[in-house]
């Protein structure tokens, strides 16, 4: 399996520039969609069955087992999208300085399209029964919150015993074991608009009751327990002479457990609901969206025994904490063992110049992943 994968590695490579030089954001289903029929057709070759799952605005997922009627106990979970606009592929293609692959999308996760399909190829060719045992959920929509794709996942998580996730490696052999959760909120705020210079008395301040939720909102963090409440975008008023009759301001919450999202989420809706400026009305939308991945026991002895593996191929895998999220808290939040970050290692990712792939971890990468299913199927 070793002497083949590194064999394979030129043509690893060839395929990556292929699936890096396809834009593929995720509101571009046209290039999603040619990034999956590619997909399609690679493990169609190997004998593989893929099911595609249609969808109308967003690219379509894939759904790959070993056979169509087959039970696996273990979940891959990979996105096809990225986060660059249509033009881009053309604009700054895929290239190769040194040992690093650089192109939109290479990190984040396109090196890892490449190492699941060819773990498979490696798992078939050396006879192993582990392919039978692996379960691939490729979709298209996990930079923009898995919006249609979250239900496939949770209901490919039914019965699993483990869950990989592929998204991209960290530096030194990391990979991840605990992820922040992500929730999205909206605040609208409605005044009354009056000229500013002629009758400024019959206006109601919308920005102005913003303001000073702002204030408490952003009063709500506290790193050293890791939650975060970022106001990051603010809109509002028609005119600088204009008492202004309408404030927007949205807010990405980053959460560590499950008692934090549900104590910042009444905060904010405490906040949202209070008056400071009288005669103002307030809106309040959304919610935490994606669940923190936290580190459990069961999760903790996965790790160990992807450590261990890593240590027989002379890697010293050590795990890594973030504040951004991904799939794995769908997986993670049902309870089942879950890993993250097994993908080829990498940086920068979503970056317009610096994001890159290390090109011997995209063979290394996909010999730990093939040996870990092995280990798992045993």
């Amino acid at each position: 399996m070793i002497n083949y994968l590194h064999d394979k590695k030129q043509e690893m490579i060839d395929l990556l520039e292929t699936i890096v030089n396809t834009d593929s954001n995720s509101y571009d289903k046209e290039g999603v969609d040619q990034v999956g029929a590619l997909l399609k057709e690679k493990f169609e070759d190997i004998g593989m069955y893929v099911k595609v799952h249609r969808q109308t605005e967003q690219g379509n997922h894939l759904e790959i087992k070993a056979e169509r009627e087959s039970q696996p106990k273990i979940l891959i979970i990979a996105h096809m999208d990225t986060v660059f606009p249509k033009g881009e592929a053309k604009k700054r293609p895929f290239s190769v300085i040194g040992d690093k692959a650089y192109g939109p999308g290479v990190n984040d996760e396109k090196a890892s399209h490449v190492q699941v399909l060819y773990a498979m190829k490696a798992l078939k060719e050396s006879g192993s029964p582990a392919v039978n045992n692996v379960h691939i959920i490729f979709n298209s929509d996990e930079e923009i919150g898995s919006i249609s794709s979250k239900s496939l996942i949770e209901e490919a998580a039914v019965g699993k015993d483990y869950s990989l996730v592929v998204e991209c490696g960290r530096p030194n052999d990391g990979v991840v074991t605990e992820r922040k959760g992500v929730g999205h909120f909206t605040v609208n705020v409605t005044g009354k608009g009056a000229h500013s210079g002629v009758e400024p008395e019959i206006g109601i301040s919308a920005i102005e009751e913003l303001a000073y939720k702002v204030i408490k909102l952003q009063q709500l963090n506290d790193y050293e327990q890791g939650l975060t409440v970022n106001v990051g975008l603010i809109k509002g008023g028609t005119s600088v002479n204009t008492v202004p009759p309408h404030a927007e301001a949205e807010i990405d919450v980053r959460i560590k457990n499950e008692d934090q999202a549900m104590n910042v989420t009444n905060s904010i809706h405490q906040i949202a609901g209070e008056e400071t400026v009288k005669g103002t009305r307030t809106e309040l939308t959304g919610a935490i969206d994606r669940p923190p991945m936290e580190r459990t026991e069961e999760s903790k002895k996965l790790f160990n025994m992807i450590k261990e593996t890593g240590k027989e191929l002379g890697f010293t895998i050590h795990e890594v904490s973030t504040g951004g999220g991904s799939d794995a808290a769908f997986t993670a939040a049902k309870g089942i063992p879950t890993i993250d970050g097994i993908g080829p290692i990498g940086e920068f990712s979503h970056s317009e110049t610096e994001e890159y792939t290390d090109l011997n971890s995209l063979v290394d990468r996909t010999i730990l992943l093939a040996k870990i299913i092995e280990r798992l199927s045993m």
